[in-house]
């Protein structure tokens, strides 16, 4: 099982991108999915997560208001909608799972490169 991140691309400060976490395999039911990035020399941050079967999400103060985390059923996937973007959110971007009742994160796939320039 790997979850694969698309939709990166450099984008002008102010700008948009949509993200797109594509997941196939296994029971979205007993997950959530997480966004995460990773800048040069820094380490990976968190940045929103949703459950699946209930759509509960919650934020990174560093993305709240400027994020949305969203899944489409009939798609399998997990959109992260990044508005306002700035020169700091620069970074590689990942989504990976979490299953219920377990603490950490897994199968992890290849990122997709966000270039906010100013």
């Amino acid at each position: 099982v790997q979850l694969q991140a698309s939709g990166g691309g450099l984008v002008q400060a102010g700008g948009s991108l949509r993200l797109s976490c594509a997941a196939s395999g296994f029971t979205f039911d007993d997950y959530s999915i997480g966004w995460f990035r990773q800048a040069p020399g820094k380490e990976r941050e968190s940045l929103a997560s949703i459950y699946w079967n209930s759509g509960y999400s919650s934020y990174a103060d560093a993305v709240k208001g400027r994020f949305t985390i969203s899944r489409d059923s009939a798609k399998n996937t997990v959109d992260l909608q990044m508005n306002s973007l700035r020169p700091d959110d620069t970074a590689v971007y990942y989504c990976a799972r979490r299953r219920l009742g377990r603490s950490s994160y897994e199968s992890w796939g290849q990122g997709t490169q966000v270039t906010v320039s100013s």
